[in-house]
């Protein structure tokens, strides 16, 4: 009985943020909190459980908030905004150059973990360039969505975050680990940009070959660009700016990051620290320090509040016992053969399963399944949760679940049927071939 309900507390959750009919804070609380009571436990049981769950992810907010925060103020003094500039001028006019500088300079704009920011950052600084070039802006999707979901890795990214609250471990444990890969996939990635732009080219020379320059036009895949959205990218107070503070802001970005790398402090305590001299050193007026806390407070917030109401769910099925119930009977329903491989399969169809579950399902609903399954078979759950976040985080950005992805089609006034067909090949055989990398790099070992 306890198995069936926590399959099907499960199962609501996943319909209903499939169905977009609830947000990802109601689904995760109220719904396992009927399949409890319908289970049989009181309302003080409850609590327990709740207080046991929000225990466990208590450190994640923690870092979630203050990182967020921070880099957010890194952003408003320009941090970046050198950076990015001086790659789409060096990225000139040649194709291939565009290409491969489109992952670098969507790299440093995911460096705060924020999709929106990403795009809102890249798209309208690039899209201009892709026009007069006539390359595809489906290629810049591509480009922009796979770097920021490399970097994506990074502790304050989403997945990470997820995980760790899960696993109720520090996600810098889980991420260092993960810091050569990324180095890798961005330097594969670059190998793919390459390969992706000679095609580019190859078919921007069979248009013109065979239409005049107003066919060739029309033929590309490129649309009028969006006023509406490149005018809020570009307005961004320049009041904010803080051009003769770069270097102080760099070194002190570069510090707190070669610090959580070390890993001597908690990884919340490392931001809030960033954040208590960030604040100061660019915005000396208090009331200036406040309006910038409170400029990036609702996406902190947001975050925060998705972690919290997940370890409100966890509690709850960890609690009830349902977790590991549903474990057993899965062990009995599952051949054996492939119970000890089950994580590898669920890592090779990351991509796909992005395309079927949000972020928020496939880490807090099918993750703890998967991980309790391995574990009985001593597969580690490092092991699993590094297998599962490479095999799915490089699909966050062709999910029609990422609310930044529809910002992302907003702003270049693409289509989501086209953007997925333009881009699951490329992005699923990029999962498959960074898995491969880990596995020869043995951050994820095959048995």
């Amino acid at each position: 009985m306890l198995s069936l309900i926590g399959f099907l507390t499960i199962l609501a959750i996943v319909l209903l943020l499939i169905s977009g009919r609830i947000s990802p804070i109601v689904g995760l609380v109220l719904v396992p909190i009927i399949g409890a009571i319908i289970a049989g436990f009181s309302v003080g049981e409850l609590g327990t459980f709740f207080e046991e769950g929000i225990g466990s992810v208590m450190e994640v907010v923690i870092m979630f908030v203050f990182a967020i925060l921070f880099f957010g103020v890194m952003q408003d003094a320009g941090l970046f905004d050198p950076m990015i500039k001086k790659m789409v001028a060096v990225s000139g006019g040649n194709v291939i150059s565009v290409a491969v500088g489109t992952v670098i300079v969507a790299a440093i704009a995911h460096l705060d973990g924020s999709g929106a920011s990403t795009f809102l950052i890249t798209l309208p600084a690039l899209l201009p360039l892709y026009k007069r070039l006539n390359m595809s802006p489906y290629l810049l999707l591509l480009l922009v969505g796979t770097s920021a979901s490399i970097m994506n890795m990074a502790p304050w990214g989403g997945p990470i975050g997820r995980t760790a609250s899960v696993l109720n471990m520090d996600p810098t444990d889980l991420w260092r680990p993960l810091i050569p890969l990324q180095i890798v996939g961005m330097v594969l990635l670059m190998g793919m940009a390459v390969i992706l732009a000679i095609r580019e080219k190859k078919r921007i020379a069979r248009f013109q070959l065979v239409a005049s320059s107003s066919e060739v036009a029309a033929a590309t895949e490129a649309p009028p660009v969006i006023d509406g959205g490149q005018n809020n990218t570009n307005s961004k107070n320049s009041s904010l700016l803080r051009p003769n503070l770069i270097w102080l802001n760099l070194g002190l970005t570069l510090g707190v990051i070669g610090v959580l790398v070390w890993g001597v402090i908690p990884a919340g305590f490392v931001f809030m620290i960033g954040l208590s001299i960030a604040l100061p050193l660019n915005y000396p007026q208090v009331n200036d320090q406040m309006n910038r806390i409170k400029a990036h407070a609702p996406s902190a917030l947001l975050m925060a509040a998705i972690i919290m109401a997940a370890g409100s769910f966890l509690g709850i099925l960890n609690g009830t016992g349902m977790l590991e119930a549903m474990s057993e009977d899965l062990v009995k329903i599952i051949p054996s053969f492939v119970l000890p491989y089950l994580h590898l399969i669920i890592g090779l169809l990351g991509v796909p399963f992005s395309l079927l579950l949000s972020t928020d399902a496939f880490y807090f609903a099918l993750f703890p399944i998967i991980e309790q399954i391995t574990t009985d078979f001593g597969i580690t759950s490092i092991t699993t949760a590094h297998t599962m976040i490479i095999g799915n985080i490089i699909g966050t950005f062709i999910s029609p679940f990422a609310p930044a992805l529809w910002l992302a089609l907003g702003l270049t006034g693409l289509e989501m049927g086209r953007h997925i067909r333009y881009s699951l090949f490329w992005m699923w055989g990029f999962s498959v071939v960074l898995l491969m990398a880990a596995f020869l790099m043995g951050i994820v070992p095959f048995s």
